[in-house]
């Protein structure tokens, strides 16, 4: 006799909850659409071929857990033609929780498709039973997912800002620099580094004000604001293709609002007077 509060799939070991919520990933991509990332319950995958699901134990007040599945199928009642990307979905989200939940799942299947073998003797990880992680059945290793700390900087320079220009963004676009923290260096000095090694000038005074997961693909964005202090404005050219300080009523095209970048760039607005709903998502610019 089944017990009446799981669906157990035929195929497989694996036993989806009736009280759970999912969000489910088909081939390595996220499923939802432009308002936002989509719930299924455990009856709408009941025909999917699931390879491993994860709890997103950041979330207390109801059961979440991640789907990941293979294959050509979609959830039920789900219409594939709306799929869209992931900073797509973002742009539909309206609370900081479904931010961090989206996140989260994002850089959960990034990991599961990154870290399929063991690390010390090279055999086949599988999902641990009620953690978030992977272990292997030989040595009993357990492999939990990638974080990267990351620094982003707004600089400022009296009542300008300093914006740059990515090669990888899109024309026109400016935003705050950011680089991954080296092994062994403090955030601090991340920030004065960077900030060197990509526009060549020196910054004093640097004050961290936020945080933000960032799952492109598994970031940990740490935000900062730091004064100019010496040296004259010289991209890379690798990486920063163009900058230049920019008063508060001359801003290019800048970051969405669901960015750390963009709140950064709010607070520095708020400082010279600029009004700016603050009620956005995830952090007060103050």
């Amino acid at each position: 006799m089944f017990v009446l509060n799981l669906i157990r799939k035929i195929k497989g070991d694996i036993v989806l909850e009736s009280g759970c919520r999912y969000l489910v990933s088909v081939n390595g991509e996220l499923l939802g659409t432009e308002q936002g990332v989509c719930f299924f319950d455990a009856k709408q995958l009941v025909h999917l071929k699931i390879e491993a699901h994860y709890p997103l134990s950041l979330f207390q007040e109801e059961n979440y857990r991640i789907v990941i599945a293979s294959g050509d199928l979609f959830p039920i009642a789900f219409d594939s033609s709306e799929l869209c990307n992931l900073r797509a979905m973002f742009g539909g989200v309206d609370n900081e929780e479904v931010y961090m939940m989206l996140s989260s799942a994002s850089q959960i299947v990034t990991w599961h498709y990154s870290f399929k073998y063991c690390p010390r003797c090279s055999d086949v990880l599988t999902a641990h039973s009620t953690e978030l992680a992977k272990e292997c059945g030989n040595c009993s290793h357990q492999q939990y997912p990638r974080i990267s700390p990351c620094i982003i900087v707004l600089v400022r320079k009296g009542d300008h800002c300093l914006l740059a220009h990515s090669s990888k963004f899109a024309s026109g676009r400016y935003s705050t620099l950011a680089g991954f923290i080296e092994a062994g260096e403090s955030a601090e000095h991340a920030v004065s580094r960077e900030v060197k090694e990509e526009v060549g000038i020196t910054v004093k005074n640097i004050e961290y004000c936020f945080s933000q997961s960032w799952p492109f693909p598994h970031s940990f964005m740490l935000g900062f604001m730091a004064e100019y202090d010496d040296g004259e404005l010289i991209p890379d050219g690798v990486e920063i293709l163009d900058a230049g300080w920019f008063k508060a009523d001359e801003l290019p095209t800048i970051p969405p609002k669901f960015t750390i970048a963009r709140r950064l760039i709010d607070r520095f607005l708020l400082t010279q007077g600029i009004e700016l709903d603050d009620s956005g998502l995830f952090f007060s610019a103050k």
